[in-house]
Order: C-alpha cells, then structure tokens, then sequence
C-alpha cells in the first residue's frame, strides 16, 4: 500500500495507529454500558467464508463460530499487530491483512459474511465502503452490522451535534463520524434488511441485511 501521500486516509490511519495500544482498555467499559452483546449477536450469525471489515484489535476474535472461515482487514498497521498477537495467544484462525475499506483486495463475490462492527462510523467513504461489501458478498450472502448511528431522541442528537462540532475542530484527522445512519446507504445498495435493533435513545443499531440471490 502506497502511504507516500497525505490525504485523509493517511490522517486516519495514523489517528488509528496513535489509539491502538489503549483501545481495548477504552472500550471496556463503553462496551458494557453502550454496546451490550452487540459483538456477539453479529458475529453469532457470521457462516462460512467471512470478511470482518475494519477488524481493529481483533476484540471479535473468539466470538465467531468454530467453522467460519476468517479474513480480517484494517487500515491501521497497529491495530493489526495487536489482532495478530491476539490470534497467536488465543489459536485463533484468521488471515489478517492491512487494507482499505473502500477498496477490498478481494474478487468478486468472494464471500458469504461480511461483518463489521463500530466501523462505519470512521471510513472516509460511506457509500463506497457499502459498495465494495456488496461487491465482494456472494449472491444471498449476509452483511451484519454494529454501529452507534444518528440518534432518534432529539436531546441526544444535539448532543452528540455538539459532540461531533468540537472533534471536527480539536482532531480533525480522526475521520469519526457520530451522526451517519448506514441503513440508508445498505438499502441504497439494494441489501433486503432482514433484522434491525436500535437502543440507547437510537444511537445504536444493529442490522443484518442480505444481498438478493437474483443477480
């Protein structure tokens, strides 16, 4: 991969690279109180070949099925040192491989799963990330999602408004967007939701979505 340049991608990389040794211990905590199961119930319906986008420290690791068949890809050189170290310590299988949401390096409808969880909210591109997971999910193939979203609780939306003012101010390289909503964009790209969860005042949504089978 090219980093010679200093676009946005870049920015966030090194965003990302700067907060890999204290995500997980950052996460901890918000997980439990935000987030809830929310990794388990997308990895429990992950099912043979599996893509997990934007895979981080691989804190999803042993959540997957015994009989998935695993790729996992980030931008973050960082993160991935810590996700493979995980792998290796635990006997996780997984290929890991540092690469760019926007543009997978992977064929045509490569796989049966694509995951991706707390993601969304950071990719430079949200429409061309949805894009290249359809493009590499296989016909009837499922996307299962995790993100904190565009709340439904007025309050909580000016909130996090106010939020996302001061980030784009103080960190403008970290890319984090508070307030998308991708089900827009997965039905744009004509996934059929099958299953959708929002709590925390709709701040957090889960869907799980398929790619039609007639292609």
């Amino acid at each position: 991969m090219d980093r010679s340049s200093s676009g946005p991608n870049d920015r966030i990389r090194r965003h990302w690279d700067r907060q890999a040794a204290r995500y997980d211990a950052a996460m901890d905590r918000l997980e439990r109180l935000v987030f809830a199961d929310g990794r388990s119930w997308v990895c429990s319906q992950a099912s043979g070949r599996t893509l997990e986008v934007a895979v981080g420290t691989g804190r999803n690791l042993p959540l997957y099925p015994p009989d998935v068949e695993l790729t996992g890809i980030d931008l973050s050189p960082r993160m991935l040192d810590i996700a493979r170290e995980r792998a290796r310590r635990d006997g996780h299988a997984v290929d890991l491989r540092e690469a760019d949401a926007q543009d997978l390096p992977f064929p045509d409808e490569h796989f049966d799963t694509v995951v991706s969880t707390l993601s969304l909210c950071s990719v430079l591109d949200l429409d061309a990330t949805v894009a290249e997971m359809r493009r590499v999910l296989r016909p009837g193939g499922r996307l299962v999602l995790l993100d904190h979203v565009r709340p439904s609780v007025a309050p909580v939306r000016w909130a996090l408004t106010a939020v996302q003012w001061l980030m784009n101010r103080l960190d403008p390289g970290n890319g984090e967007q508070l307030l998308r909503r991708p089900l827009t964009t997965v039905r744009a790209h004509g996934f059929a939701v099958e299953r959708r969860e929002r709590s925390k005042a709709g701040a957090v949504e889960r869907l799980a979505a398929r790619r039609p089978a007639e292609q």
